[in-house]
């Protein structure tokens, strides 16, 4: 495992409705340290991240092994395998209290859990870890598997891409495993496992998974080569660090003993449960929704890894349902053609088509157009045929789909424009006085598109928060420009000096704080 700091899942995000408990996204490994001695203890300096909080969901269910129901208590079950040492400490003092000061946004964030818990406890229990780790989801994300942070971290477990590469989670313009319960738990705990391998002190495993093993491993040595204590309490960490593990201990003494503290647990239903149904290849999700007998946005909700209108063509192929709509959704792909999982289109290519110019048009990729009409590179003549999966349904029915985010910015405040002879997306950005840029990605277009006569245009001048839109605050770090910070977030510089009020001319200061408004279905 590397040291260096980017090789490390990502810091933890605050939920804008649980600002009162102090969460949020870490500072740059670079930030200063705490002294070693014990120092009193303030608010921690970390930049919040302020996270639409989500509808609590039903129970998910793993792939293998299948889910299996929560226990009937299912508190006394996560309570008896607490096996983390809890040293008093003021930090720990600190952030209980924090979490009983607002008793109500204590149990929504545990009631946001509630679809997840009983799989990860399962999990952890499997590898005999502390179960208190269960619990660590919440203080990375809320249990939000949509929370994402400045530092590009994703999902409930918080991996920046290269850490989840490293653990085979996949990330593409279909997918980000990152954001899929399933495979990032597991992904998760070994990273944890192997964490602990290292250090032989879950604390200091926790610590690691938060700050990087390099971190911890340099502070442990310090403190042996002055002969102090190695533990946890008495290293010299960051900030965050100091904080994050502090937090989670908080939490599980109220869980461990919710009437001393006067808090009432949210109940997890003993029957709800979630099964793996295996589709056995690409698969448009309107249609499952359709068979499973749910609603579209439930399946998106209870699948967040899937960003497009159907599972990827490379996979995963499988369905995180209620166990009654995964019957039903067994039984009817029983009878169900494969050639009918996904809808065909023949595309006659026109003069000036490119094959990405179609595969924005249709939804799609350059790579799967490739690989359904048998292409070995990315020439095409005018007047051959192209095959084209595409959606079922009109693009706003899809939760995750750019029409349905269109359709949104018009409820939020966005009207339509009708395209007239002679326009170009040029001429009505600048009479808009917004960017081509912008307006061709409100529009699923190019900037170069040719456009239509009597087509509609979606014109967008604010910042709607969308279900799949995260507010993030960004540290401008040394060297840091607007291009690179709106490339890294795959949003405008124009949107930047909107969002900032700042002048596009001017340089940036390091320590200075911008707001992003990032689509988390963008960042793959």
């Amino acid at each position: 495992m590397s040291d260096h700091p980017r090789f490390r899942p990502g810091r933890p995000v605050t939920l804008l409705c649980l600002a009162l408990l102090a969460g949020g996204c870490g500072l740059d490994e670079a930030a200063r340290r705490t002294d070693e001695a014990p120092q009193p203890l303030a608010e921690p300096a970390i930049t919040p991240v302020e996270i639409a909080a989500l509808p609590p969901l039903v129970e998910p269910e793993p792939a293998e092994p299948q889910w299996t129901a929560p226990p009937a208590d299912f508190w006394s079950e996560l309570r008896s395998g607490f096996t983390l040492r809890t040293p008093d400490s003021p930090a720990v003092d600190y952030y209980r209290e924090r979490f009983l000061r607002s008793p109500h946004d204590l149990r929504r964030l545990l009631e946001r859990g509630a679809p997840y818990l009983p799989w990860i406890l399962a999990q952890v229990e499997a590898r005999g870890m502390p179960t208190e780790i269960a619990l660590l989801p919440a203080i990375e994300s809320g249990f939000d598997p949509f929370a994402y942070s400045h530092g590009q971290a994703a999902g409930l477990w918080q991996f920046i891409p290269s850490t989840g590469r490293h653990f085979d989670l996949k990330q593409n313009w279909w997918y980000d495993g990152r954001r899929d319960p399933v495979p990032a738990t597991q992904a998760a705990l070994d990273y944890l496992d192997q964490l602990h391998d290292r250090f032989d002190d879950w604390l200091l495993a926790i610590a690691a998974y938060n700050s990087g093993e390099g971190n911890v491993r340099s502070a442990v040595r310090r403190n042996r080569a002055r002969g102090r204590p190695e533990s946890f309490e008495h290293l010299r960490l960051p900030p965050e660090t100091r904080a994050y593990v502090p937090r989670l201990v908080a939490l599980a003494q109220i869980v461990a003993d919710p009437e001393r503290f006067g808090v009432e647990l949210p109940d997890i239903e003993a029957g709800a449960r979630l099964t793996t149904v295996d589709l056995g290849g690409q698969m448009d999700l309107a249609l499952a929704a359709e068979l499973a007998g749910i609603p579209l946005a439930e399946l998106y909700r209870l699948n967040a890894g899937f960003n497009r209108w159907a599972t990827p063509p490379d996979g995963p192929h499988r369905l995180l349902l209620p166990a009654d709509a995964a019957g039903r959704l067994s039984a009817a792909l029983d009878t169900l053609p494969p050639e009918q999982r996904v809808r065909w289109v023949r595309h006659r290519i026109r003069s000036g088509e490119t094959l990405g110019t179609i595969a924005r048009r249709y939804q799609t990729t350059v790579a799967v157009l490739r690989d359904v009409n048998e292409l070995r590179g990315d020439r095409i003549r005018a007047g051959r045929h192209l095959l084209i999966p595409v959606a079922q349904r009109s693009l706003e029915d899809y939760a995750g789909s750019l029409a349905a985010r269109e359709a949104r910015r018009l409820e939020a405040g966005g009207r339509r424009y009708r395209v007239r002879p002679g326009d170009t997306l040029w001429d009505i950005a600048r009479a808009e006085g917004v960017s081509v840029r912008d307006l061709a990605r409100w529009n699923g277009l190019a900037p170069a598109d040719t456009l239509r006569p009597g087509r509609v245009l979606v014109l967008h001048k604010g910042d709607p928060a969308t279900s799949m839109q995260r507010r993030v605050v960004y540290e401008v770090r040394r060297g840091d420009s607007l291009a690179a910070i709106a490339a890294r977030f795959r949003v405008s510089v124009r949107e930047l000096t909107r969002w900032n009020d700042v002048d596009a001319a001017r340089p940036l200061h390091p320590g200075q704080r911008l707001t992003l408004y990032v689509d988390v279905r963008k960042q793959s």
